[in-house]
């Protein structure tokens, strides 16, 4: 069985489509163990209380180092013997050391079809809006392997979602999360922790 924690910031819907897909028995050979915040307000929090998982809140303001926070990141994760981690609107940048430790063990699930729309500034909405002004007719969401660079990891899925007349930024946030994140990121988490995701340079392929 695969330890799996979840890093959250906010409301908790991609957390809360994992809690779903594990009651359903949807996460074969993982279970959530923690859910870790940067945010004491999150939303979040409540989600994981609601479903009997343990938390922790860990904001990076509160070390004066990088280092210090890796120390206190990685000691919380060790404790819970964690096999995965799933950043899941997590808006901590990670430090390239902790990138490094957990290599190939850390997922992310991004609001565009990667490389359109990501890398340093493009989260949440911002994401969303900038798909908007370009006039793209078709975005979606990725999830991928975390590494050094923001957005740089092998890929492991893609789900495209059309772009409709009439669009905000918030009916599209709305649209991908339900049509893609909700989708491939329980899907995902699963082939890992059941060793379906082999790694090869830049790319995943399922076993």
């Amino acid at each position: 069985m695969t330890n799996i924690a979840v890093l959250v910031s906010g409301g908790g819907t991609n957390l809360q489509a994992l809690i779903d897909a594990q009651a359903a028995g949807k996460i074969e050979n993982g279970s959530i163990r923690v859910v870790i915040s940067s945010n004491q307000e999150a939303f979040a929090l409540e989600r994981a209380a609601k479903a009997s998982i343990p938390s922790a809140v860990l904001r990076r303001r509160d070390f004066g180092s990088a280092e210090d926070y890796d120390a206190a990141l990685t000691a919380l994760l060790e404790e819970y013997e964690i096999g995965l981690i799933v950043l899941a609107g997590f808006m901590t940048v990670l430090p390239d050391s902790f990138c490094s430790r957990y290599e190939n063990r850390i997922i992310n699930v991004h609001p565009s079809l990667i490389p359109s729309f990501c890398g340093a500034g493009y989260y949440g909405l911002r994401v969303h809006e900038a798909a908007l002004a370009k006039g793209v007719k078709v975005t979606g969401a990725t999830v991928h392997f975390v590494s050094e660079v923001v957005d740089g990891g092998a890929i492991i899925a893609q789900k495209a979602v059309e772009v409709e007349e009439g669009d905000t930024p918030e009916t599209l946030q709305k649209r991908v999360m339900r049509e893609a994140e909700w989708i491939l990121l329980p899907q995902a988490v699963s082939d890992f922790c059941a060793g379906r995701l082999s790694v090869h340079g830049a790319w995943v392929a399922r076993k």
